[in-house]
């Protein structure tokens, strides 16, 4: 059964409240994490606890247990000459910026003149989530897994 520290390989889809996929791993590999660590959003995680291999779910996620709500307070205007090298900046351009927290992904909100609105917020961020999927295999993760705190080898992380 799914539990802390167990890795866990699942299929599975993500649709919005519109019902469009957001996310899904038909036509290529399960998901596989190290259930326990946070390596998927909080709401889809608890619901996961105590499922078995074959078991099926189907989850609604609020903004609050998934990518969180959308806050409009982190929005930055920079200026366009911030993004040397690129010719044109448009509204829905992605990029990634290195902070001294590591990489954040930003999306271009807005181009007015030399001004550049940059939306760090996560796309999911504010939007109800509906998982739906099947728990392929629960294993028991390896010493290595549980120091580094994820899943290592197929479907897991490479180092």
């Amino acid at each position: 059964m799914i539990a802390d520290q167990k890795v866990v390989s699942l299929n599975f889809t993500v649709k919005d409240t519109d019902g469009q996929v957001v996310d899904s791993s038909e036509g290529g590999a399960p998901l596989v994490y190290l259930h326990g660590q946070k390596n998927i959003i909080p709401g889809l995680e608890a619901a996961l606890t105590g499922k078995a291999p074959g078991d099926e779910f189907d989850v609604t996620v609020e903004p609050a247990e998934g990518y969180g709500d959308y806050n409009e307070d982190i929005l930055q205007v920079v200026p366009r000459e911030a993004f040397q090298g690129v010719e044109t900046v448009e509204a829905g351009m992605v990029f990634t910026a290195q902070t001294q927290n590591g990489p954040v992904q930003l999306v271009v909100a807005k181009v007015e003149g030399e001004e550049v609105t940059v939306d760090p917020n996560h796309p999911l961020a504010g939007k109800t989530l509906n998982f739906s999927g099947s728990v392929i295999e629960v294993r028991d993760a390896t010493e290595e897994e549980l120091a580094h705190g994820h899943v290592h080898g197929e479907g897991g992380h490479h180092h």
